[in-house]
């Protein structure tokens, strides 16, 4: 038996949780309508160039990932969009797909911009914007998502992650 650290064994030890996915966006939707044939999902941006951290509360409140806190989640458990750019296809696959991931959820920028980030987790003290809001790490994030909606509409916009 391996021990860590007196009376502590690596298996009684929490697995950690990170997050990975992209952004895409519907450019011809905003130009065509939703239902047009070139209305399809494009690739944006790599949530790992925008994300420094997994803060276990931020992915509580917004996908129910370890949510000892008691958030009501803004996008649990929503799976891989049917509709997926290819891009965001080939990245998930590298991951190792639906096998080797728990957990698969998507969220528009509709979405988050008419959140209450007010809303406290079950304790009552805690918000929702001091867990991932524009104060925290996901603030790049819902940067970069904006910039995209103000060009190709809120509806068109959205993030995809997954978790390891």
């Amino acid at each position: 038996m391996e021990m860590l650290v007196t009376g502590v064994r690596r298996q009684d030890l929490p697995m950690s949780t990170d997050v990975s996915g992209m952004i895409e966006c519907r450019p011809g939707a905003h130009l065509w309508g939703p239902a047009d044939e070139d209305s399809v999902w494009e690739v944006g941006i790599d949530l790992f160039l925008l994300n420094r951290g997994n803060a276990y509360d931020g992915l509580a409140c917004l996908f129910g990932i370890r949510n000892s806190f008691g958030f009501l989640p803004l996008a649990e458990d929503r799976g891989f969009p049917d509709d997926a750019s290819d891009g965001l296809r080939g990245e998930f696959a590298g991951y190792g797909g639906p096998h080797n991931v728990h957990g698969t959820t998507w969220l528009t920028w509709a979405e988050l911009d008419s959140a209450d980030w007010q809303e406290t987790d079950a304790s009552g003290t805690r918000p929702r914007a001091s867990a991932a809001g524009i104060d925290t790490d996901w603030v790049r994030v819902w940067s970069v998502m904006r910039i995209l909606s103000e060009v190709h509409g809120a509806e068109n916009v959205r993030l995809v992650v997954w978790f390891h």
